[in-house]
């Protein structure tokens, strides 16, 4: 079972793979709408995470993108950590705040691609099959 959960999306079928995207990018829509309640903003005037939901979004989010980011390749936990809640935050900003949205946005997505890289040293090491030929090759010259 731990197999199945940690294995690299690359080496499962196909709508098991699409299917974990999709739960993933519905977890990230889920925890934005609970975290942050509708209609409200983030992050306050003075740039302040406004109460918990916002530390809760963060860690929830920095979860999401640390288990994908070890599980498939780098791009993906951008695609879907951060960029639901960054939908979700354009649509409650309603272009009243287009830097504090651009900010936040920024934000979530340069947590999501660190988190998403620390997964990644996290990975079992493969075995490159063209290393010793590099090797080899440097070393005839």
């Amino acid at each position: 079972m731990t197999e199945k959960l940690l294995s690299p999306l690359r080496t499962r079928p196909w709508p098991e793979r699409w299917l974990t995207r999709t739960l993933g990018a519905g977890g990230a829509t889920a925890a934005y709408a609970m975290c942050v309640p509708s209609g409200s903003v983030p992050v306050s005037v003075a740039g302040e995470v406004s109460g918990g939901g916002g530390v809760l979004l963060a860690v929830i989010l920095v979860c999401l993108a640390g288990y994908f980011g070890h599980r498939d390749d780098l791009a993906w936990p951008l695609l879907l950590v951060a960029v639901p809640p960054a939908v979700q935050m354009y649509v409650s900003f309603e272009s009243e705040q287009p830097l504090a949205w651009a900010f936040a946005t920024l934000v979530i997505a340069a947590g999501a691609l660190i988190a998403a890289t620390v997964g990644r040293c996290f990975r079992p090491r493969e075995e490159d099959p063209t290393d010793g030929l590099v090797c080899a090759a440097a070393h005839r010259s």
